[in-house]
């Protein structure tokens, strides 16, 4: 290569793509004419000729990798003849690189190559271009500004596992979903990225495929995620990771993390790749594929996803050379002939050919011939084990063989294997059993685990012998690899516990449970635990846990639940409670301690995902089960009440809630002894919310404050407990008109909030909310816009648009919209809330009526008065028939009304209305709130209209004196009310 010639053929196998297009970047930046060859000889027969032909006309680089250590086996051995003919003849025309850490066969290293494996880039670099013929200082100043990354250089961000080195075949579908994944990338941050959906069967190589992928096409990406996705929990999990990974949040609740992770997924310009490994339905998973520039490659068994955007790509069987070349590498043993009658047996199956050759290399005496007809013949019974019954024969009869050799040569490791068989496949807790204590484990596995060589001997053994794959973690020292999980395929799991007795069932069950009971961190609400519990979960199903009656087991059940709660995860929690109630009610009684807390969690899920008429239900249950027995009636008296009155605050049965909390709040101060220990402050904070809900504002701020002030002396000023308190002050103080009081609070509270708890945490979007109306309020609608804009987008994404959350946000932004001039934008929006608040609570429900009234308010902006005046009269009755005519929002109602009818040509209605409306608004709220001022300037409009100027100009003078007393005669709410726009009420809906 020493001719000067400007041109050069890169040869390369599949699997290392990644490395031959570095290799053309370099060569081309050096202003060599680059041309890439994928070179696939298991494809090709091994005449000189398949050569000769590349070799015709120009130069060669041969780039090596592991695929050339097969070159001194079996028909590989063709190919080796090959380059030991023509390399003489040509040997001016072939140069090579080698990629492999491992040592060449004869054939390749006759070509005499160059390592670009394992030496910086610069120096690779220049290897390579001393091979090609040029020096660094002679080449030419083109720069292409691809921007690859050198591929011994691992992507930036990645927690993909490491390469399979036995992984074999597949380059078709390698190449075809690489080809999907490029061409369907989005071009902006706003595009949907790139989807793919790897399709297949069961032990047909899924997650492998994924997985090379990854590998070998490292190099076109700067993030690689690897998302396990066999539960909708376990996806969410891996995927809010990535937030930490790309340093974007620290909070605490999934949904927060996964928003944010997926906002700078949006606006990363770098390459990135997310595999979402064993999905299920389309649905799970709709709300974690993020857009961008980005690629998302997805394994599943559902062909459904092509109508969810997806293109789908089949994975078949392998074919047969596939399978020989794998089972070949898989046990070097075996001849082709051999590997040839085991595929056909097994159907081409990957993962009946991983594990049948497993089992033939780890028993090098037995004869493959009579394997194989063992297998073909297909009687699990004459084997020793029964069969499942729901597996295809041809996999109970190779399972049924491993299973029974291990049953006889190795018994302690069939133990441990039926033992593993009770938690998760996808990730078996090796560490756990390891790290188990002796009393909690049979006392075969105690002696098993309690020494090294025995316990890691019977590791491998399991991973050779049945093809489980072991998967390493950093020791407690950080100075050594040990295992620290082991993965069983899905299918192997079933079969394997189908074949248990049950009493062998059992006895694994409870040994299964002991080990994570010891593995429960026992506090849920410590964020140091939650990766704890994150990987505990997926095993309460296998384990038995759900079912078991021992109080240990069903308080490590509890506090799984208790962490769920608190990461936001309701769905997932109802559905746990769900199930292990089902359980733990038919062996225990209605009151025993862990079925009361389960029942309580499972109310307070139901509530949280907005079903508040089951939440009632199950509420009021608990709590007449706990009266008719005394000796229940303690702390759990307490919980079931407050739970109950959440509920029904939620429902709108605001004197009801006040009651219950009035008589809980009590009971908490004589038998705690103390008003301001925490449990009792959480009803009297809970009190002080249903007080403001039944319109008792001052009542309810009081309370509020003395709670803030407890807080403080208790938790100290930036405790999460305490930030509620004055977001709840705060907040009241806005109910009650006092707005620049409300958001000097509130300004520095909502500081607070995103340095304590970050700003994607729930209770900070309520703090940037109540802050949005804060500032609506002080006359600064461009901020405040700006602000609940940005939270309900990010509640929206989070909780959806029917959530209660979403909902509340909704239909404060609406009234700020209309405030702006914005009134089509904010009757679309006004109108769809009002309809879903309407469905999901009853059209009586306090919040579907005022949200319809806010309609009414819109519909007068945009002229329609009649339309107007009928919503106003309708909802003015309806919220008085439900909270009484003296409530705040029922006279909000009437001031609404009463513009309705002044709009409509009907002054004296109007004076009517509005002279009723003042009356009841000065006993309920004083004569200095903003409701009553409000009315007095409306009605003031309204005797100018009918030729009662002299009590018209009484009552501004009023309004005027007011807002002198309280916020200031410049102040944006007394500028409106002196201009002589028509006043309104717009309802505000609390939250819970």
């Amino acid at each position: 290569m020493t001719d000067g010639s400007d041109r050069i053929t890169v040869l390369f196998a599949g699997q290392s793509e990644s490395w031959a297009k570095w290799v053309e970047e370099e060569c081309e930046t050096a202003g060599i004419v680059t041309r890439l060859v994928r070179w696939d000889p298991l494809r090709r027969p091994p005449p000189s000729e398949a050569l000769t032909e590349l070799l015709a006309e120009e130069r060669v680089l041969l780039v090596l990798d592991d695929w050339y250590l097969r070159f001194d086996a079996g028909r590989y051995r063709a190919w080796a003849a090959v380059l030991g003919e023509l390399l003489p003849t040509h040997r001016s025309r072939i140069r090579a690189v080698t990629v492999t850490p491992h040592r060449l066969p004869e054939a390749a290293r006759s070509l005499d190559p160059v390592s670009l494996h394992g030496v910086r880039r610069e120096e690779a670099k220049q290897r390579l271009l001393t091979v090609c013929g040029l020096d660094l200082d002679e080449r030419a100043g083109v720069d292409l500004d691809r921007g690859l990354r050198f591929p011994d250089e691992p992507p930036p961000v990645s927690n993909v596992e490491r390469r399979n080195r036995r992984f074999a075949g597949r380059d078709r579908v390698l190449e075809r979903l690489h080809r999907l994944l490029q061409g369907g990338g989005g071009t902006t941050a706003s595009d949907r990225s790139a989807l793919v959906a790897l399709q297949g069967s069961g032990g047909i190589g899924k997650t492998e495929v994924a997985r090379e992928y990854t590998h070998r096409y490292a190099g076109d990406y700067d993030l690689v995620w690897w998302v396990r996705s066999h539960t909708p929990l376990m996806a969410r999990e891996d995927f809010a990771e990535l937030a930490a990974a790309l340093h974007v949040a620290d909070g605490d609740e999934l949904r927060g993390l996964i928003a944010a992770a997926q906002q700078r997924l949006a606006g990363l310009r770098q390459r990135w790749l997310l595999v979402f490994d064993g999905a299920e339905k389309p649905q799970d998973l709709a709300e974690l594929i993020p857009h961008g520039s980005g690629h998302v490659l997805i394994t599943t068994r559902d062909a459904s996803w092509s109508a969810h955007g997806a293109d789908v790509v089949a994975l078949p069987r392998f074919d047969r050379a596939e399978s020989i070349d794998f089972v070949c590498r898989r046990a070097p043993r075996l001849s082709e002939e051999d590997a040839d009658q085991l595929a056909e047996v097994v159907e081409d199956l990957p993962l009946l050919l991983d594990q049948t050759a497993a089992w033939l290399e780890a028993y090098p005496l037995i004869d493959v011939r009579r394997y194989v007809a063992d297998i073909r013949e297909g009687d699990p019974h004459a084997l020793g084990v029964v069969p499942s019954g729901g597996d295809p024969q041809r996999f109970q009869a190779v399972w049924s063989t491993t299973l029974n050799s291990l049953d006889e040569e190795a018994p302690h490791v069939h133990e441990l294997l039926k033992l593993m068989a009770h938690f998760s496949a996808d990730m078996v807790p090796v560490g756990l059993l390891r790290a188990a204590r002796a009393s909690d484990l049979p006392a075969h596995l105690a002696r098993l685990v309690g020494e090294p060589s025995a316990w890691n001997s019977a590791l491998r053994r399991l991973s050779e012998t049945t093809a489980m794959s072991l998967e390493y973690e950093t020791g407690p020292q950080n100075d050594i690899l040990t295992v620290g999980f082991l993965r069983m395929h899905g299918l192997f799991h079933r079969f394997v516990r189908s074949t248990l007795s049950p009493r062998d069932r059992e006895r694994a069950s409870e040994t299964a449970c002991r080990v994570l009971v010891a593995a429960d961190p026992r506090d849920p609400t410590a964020p140091r635990h939650w990766r704890r519990y994150a990987d505990l979960i997926p095993h309460l199903e296998p384990s038995g846990a759900l079912e078991s009656a021992d109080e240990d087991v069903r308080s490590f059940v509890l506090n799984c639940v208790e962490y769920l709660r608190m990461r936001g995860e309701y769905a997932d929690g109802w559905d746990i409670t769900r199930k292990a109630l089902d359980r733990w009610r038919t062996v225990s009684k209605p009151t025993d301690r862990t079925v009361l807390v389960a029942t309580h969690q499972y109310a307070n899920m139901l509530r949280r995902l907005g079903r508040y008429a089951e939440a009632e239900d199950v509420g009021r249950d608990i709590l007449e089960r706990l009266y008719l027995v005394p000796e229940a009636q303690g702390i759990e008296l307490l919980r079931a009440m407050n739970g109950l009155g959440g509920t029904l605050m939620a429902l709108g049965k605001y004197d009801e809630a006040h009651r219950l909390y009035e008589s809980a709040t009590a009971m908490a101060i004589e038998r705690l002894g103390d008003s301001t220990v925490p449990r009792t402050l959480a009803l009297r904070s809970n009190l002080a919310q249903a007080i403001a809900l039944c319109g008792h504002y001052e009542d309810s701020l009081g309370r509020h404050q003395s709670i803030m002030e407890a807080r403080v002396r208790l938790l100290g000023p930036r405790n999460a407990l305490t930030l509620l308190s004055a977001l709840h002050t705060a907040w009241t103080l806005r109910l009650l008109g006092r707005y620049p009081e409300a958001f000097a609070l509130q300004e520095r509270n909502t500081s607070l909030h995103s340095q304590v708890l970050d700003r994607e945490h729930s209770q900070t979007l309520l703090a940037q909310h109540n802050l949005a109306l804060c500032a609506r309020r002080e006359g600064n609608l461009p901020f405040a816009k700006s602000l609940m804009k940005r939270v309900r987008e990010r509640v929206t994404h989070r909780r959806g648009s029917h959530h209660p959350e979403t909902l509340l946000i909704s239909t404060d932004y609406a009234m700020l919209l209309r405030d702006m001039g914005l009134v089509d934008e904010a009757w679309s929006i006004a109108e769809s809330t009002a309809r879903t608040y309407a469905a999901r609570l009853g059209e009586k429900h306090p919040y579907a009526i005022g949200a319809r009234d806010n309609c009414g308010v819109i519909l007068r902006t945009l002229g329609e008065h009649e339309a107007a005046r009928v919503i106003g009269e309708e909802t003015r009755t309806a919220m008085a028939a439900v909270l009484g005519a003296d409530h705040p929002w029922s006279i909000g109602c009437a001031v609404n009304a009463s513009s309705a009818r002044a709009a409509t040509g009907d002054p004296e209605g109007a004076i009517e209305l509005g002279r009723e409306a003042l009356e009841r608004a000065e006993d309920a709220v004083g004569g200095d709130h903003i409701l009553t001022a409000g009315l007095k300037a409306g009605l003031a409009l309204d005797l100018r209209t009918t030729g009662l100027a002299r009590e018209a100009g009484l009552l501004t003078d009023e309004v005027a004196q007011m807002f002198a007393r309280t916020s200031g005669k410049e102040h944006g709410q007394a500028r409106f009310l002196a201009s002589g726009e028509r006043p309104y009420w717009d309802f505000e809906p609390q939250p819970i």
